[in-house]
């Protein structure tokens, strides 16, 4: 029984010291009293929601208990080279969520000479048409090795003038480990300004981030018009996430589709199913004549055009 007890403080200790590290509050698993009682957590984290990132999809707010914290690391990964254009736009989705409810504040992208020279780099002009920062806004840093971009991530996370720092980094180097992402997470954590780590055409690999998304692209759909699809036309950019690291929810997947005008995403089944097919008619029926939309034939927009006889040509 005292062995019991003993391991029981011992797995506290642990637990609290995680917890001390990461800079989160430590779960709380019996109520005083109740023995054998489990309490989970669901928004413990500094700072409550004023802390939290919201995405604006209830559902995938739900799976993160909230929203994403923005005092954290959090890892963006993609599998294949190919998918770089997704993963880059979901974080640049996400800095433009962060700037809406934060005061301007410029956004440093890290990168390596490789993965910029395969994935490129945003372009200015898209920037500002479909996430809403300014090209001025977002500064880049080049660095010739992964343990440079590294250092330069750790010591730019800790400045006061950045919204947030992005690094992106492609394959699995060895220097990217669980010390290196610990330290990124923690100086996120004492910075109180989240940190993105995005990583390109990777396999995934144990890190200190406490949330991982696998982004890859998914189809677009239709754009609406008047409420109705328009056949033939190419929707807002749509992506596959998978919610595959997460303490707080299970594995979870979602599709969502980046509305630029209100800079939001929307799930692709609430964009299909809440928007109503019909809303009303284009044009009001008429009150005073009869309807001539109901016994009107076939018309043309021109009449039939006949070609005039060909010039004689003198013999």
């Amino acid at each position: 029984m005292a062995t019991h007890a003993v391991a029981q403080e011992t797995l506290c200790a642990l637990r609290r010291e995680i917890a001390r590290i990461e800079g989160t509050l430590p779960e709380r698993f019996a109520e005083p009293g109740q023995e054998g009682a489990v309490v989970l957590r669901h928004n413990g984290r500094p700072g409550g929601e004023s802390g939290l990132l919201i995405t604006g999809v209830p559902a995938l707010d739900e799976a993160l208990g909230g929203g994403i914290s923005k005092a954290a690391l959090t890892e963006i990964h993609g599998q294949h080279a190919r998918e770089a254009g997704a993963g880059a736009g979901f974080v640049l989705a996400l800095v433009s969520l962060l700037l809406k409810q934060a005061p301007p504040k410029p956004v440093l992208w890290i990168g390596t000479s490789g993965v910029f020279a395969e994935a490129g780099l945003p372009y200015a002009h898209g920037l500002s048409r479909l996430f809403g920062i300014m090209p001025q806004g977002l500064l880049f840093a080049e660095a010739p090795r992964p343990v440079d971009a590294l250092w330069i991530a750790e010591e730019a996370a800790g400045l006061k003038t950045l919204a947030t720092v992005v690094i992106e980094i492609s394959g699995n180097p060895q220097r990217l480990d669980l010390t290196a992402t610990r330290r990124l997470h923690r100086r996120a954590t004492e910075a109180g300004r989240p940190v993105f780590l995005l990583r390109q055409s990777a396999e995934a690999e144990a890190t200190a981030a406490p949330l991982r998304f696998a982004v890859a692209p998914a189809p677009a759909g239709q754009r609406h018009i008047l409420g109705r699809p328009l056949a033939g036309s190419i929707g807002p950019p749509a992506f596959a996430i998978t919610l595959d690291k997460n303490r707080l929810a299970p594995l979870a997947h979602f599709v969502l589709e980046w509305n630029a005008d209100e800079r939001t995403f929307e799930s692709r089944d609430a964009v299909r199913h809440d928007r109503p097919q019909d809303p009303v008619a284009l044009v009001p029926l008429p009150q005073h004549r009869p309807d001539l939309a109901a016994t009107a034939g076939p018309r043309m927009a021109y009449g039939l055009f006949r070609f005039p006889p060909a010039a004689r040509q003198p013999s």
